[in-house]
């Protein structure tokens, strides 16, 4: 097995990575990587349903999707990231006890007692400390993991949305279940340090002596080229992040400048297609005007703006 310790705490570079070596080699690897602050949602989810829009606007929380399904997980200098991608026979290629076996192993080693839970979760006294996915890529996985370390538990709750009701869709739903970082039991069975790079590097050394012929390995500079390419052209973009997701429908009820307003959106590829805003003749007019536009506040914002709107009393996260 091929090991990687990436130096990158880029997001969309790292999920590049991925990517790349999943479609462009046939080797079998381990990656290990730390990334900054960021929500990973999954293939097949809708942005604004899974994540807290006026939370992430506001704290400016980078959203990219990536290829596997699934649901968001909550990335930042706390999480440890892994990722196994490996030749596969047809039939047995989604498997997620088989690859989160060896990171029982590896925790077990320092005395934590994780156990695998529900479709894809690893716990540790029924509380979360890693969510799973899996991507198929013709005979080969994609199998990559996050683990709390020492995450900001208090930015992922709120940087998560809460309240999908208001959303209509066949998207997949990420099912929140409690969680906590795994310093706390490491400090209580180990007094173990609060480094997060450190337990990045016991972990690699871990794998590189109970998988023999395991070796360390660095990214050529035309390999990091093509996956900086990689990034730009998918993994930072508005098309795959926020258009690439199913349709919607958006429903609520909301006050303004005293009357009951109803909204009902509907949102593909995503653009607004069906824009209804009843109870207020202003809105009404903008309704219209907002035909075409990206589901985004700024874009909203520009076209309220427009019509005159916009004002101190009007919450454009209303639409959301």
């Amino acid at each position: 097995m091929i090991c990687i310790n990436l130096e990158s705490t880029d997001p969309f570079f790292n999920l590049a990575v991925d990517e790349y070596l999943l479609k462009n080699s046939k080797k079998d690897f381990l990656i290990l990587g730390i990334n900054d602050r960021a929500l990973i949602i999954g293939k097949h989810q809708v942005v604004h349903r899974e994540v807290d829009t006026r939370f992430v606007t506001e704290n400016d929380i980078t959203v990219i999707r990536r290829v596997s399904g699934g649901g968001t997980v909550f990335h930042d200098k706390g999480n440890l990231n892994f990722s196994f991608i490996v030749n596969s026979e047809p039939g047995k290629q989604v498997d997620f006890r088989k690859y989160t076996s060896p990171v029982v192993e590896f925790l077990s080693s320092l005395g934590v007692d994780a156990t695998f839970e529900g479709k894809n979760d690893l716990k540790v006294n029924g509380l979360k400390i890693s969510g799973n996915a899996e991507h198929v890529f013709h005979d080969r996985v994609l199998h990559h993991g996050t683990l709390l370390y020492d995450t900001d538990l208090a930015m992922l709750e709120s940087s998560t949305r809460k309240d999908k009701g208001r959303y209509e869709t066949r998207a997949v739903s990420s099912n929140p279940a409690p969680v906590t970082n795994l310093i706390t039991i490491l400090n209580s069975v180990l007094k173990y340090g609060d480094n997060i790079f450190e337990f990045k590097s016991l972990m690699m050394e871990w794998f590189l002596k109970n998988y023999p012929g395991s070796e360390i390995y660095a990214l050529s500079e035309v390999q990091r080229l093509a996956v900086s390419e990689l990034a730009a052209s998918k993994y930072k973009t508005w098309e795959w992040n926020y258009a690439y997701g199913p349709e919607y429908y958006f429903n609520s009820q909301f006050a303004f400048r005293e009357r009951e307003i109803s909204c009902r959106l509907f949102v593909s590829d995503g653009l607004i297609w069906e824009c209804e805003l009843k109870g207020y003749d202003g809105l009404k007019k903008a309704s219209k005007n907002l035909i075409g536009c990206r589901h985004m506040v700024k874009d909203i914002q520009e076209v309220l703006e427009k019509e005159f709107i916009l004002s101190r009393e009007f919450d454009v996260y209303n639409l959301f």
